[in-house]
């Protein structure tokens, strides 16, 4: 089970049975807003509240990796591009629609809505 503190600690609950240990596995510095599982359940991807965007693997037990960085406009949201866990797509405040290659942080491509986006 993972999850975050509002400080920007990815914190993950080992459970066995009635057992159960609490990992830091991150730093992120920044507030998180969400975190969402790829689909293969190998990457996670952390949004925070400023906008930035970053990718965690768990089997690789390292740092949280900067893909993102909020630019003119903060990101609103991201999420894998299924099937499989090498895309993402993430959308701004802006309206700027964007897909990106997780390995190496490249813009694909981008659309621009021409409308400001809204959580709802």
């Amino acid at each position: 089970l993972y999850f975050s503190a509002q400080e920007g600690m990815l914190f993950f609950y080992d459970i066995k049975d009635l057992q159960y240990e609490m990992k830091i596995c991150a730093d992120i510095l920044q507030p998180i807003s969400s975190l969402i599982v790829s689909p293969d359940y190998t990457t996670l991807l952390v949004v925070t509240d400023q906008g930035t965007v970053y990718t965690y693997k768990p089997a690789h037990s390292g740092e949280a990796v900067k893909l993102l960085d909020a630019c003119s406009s903060c990101f609103l949201g991201a999420d894998f591009l299924t099937p499989g866990d090498e895309y993402c797509v993430s959308v701004t405040i802006s309206g700027e629609v964007q897909v990106w290659f997780l390995e190496d942080g490249t813009c694909l491509s981008k659309l621009n809505l021409d409308i400001e986006v809204q959580v709802n």
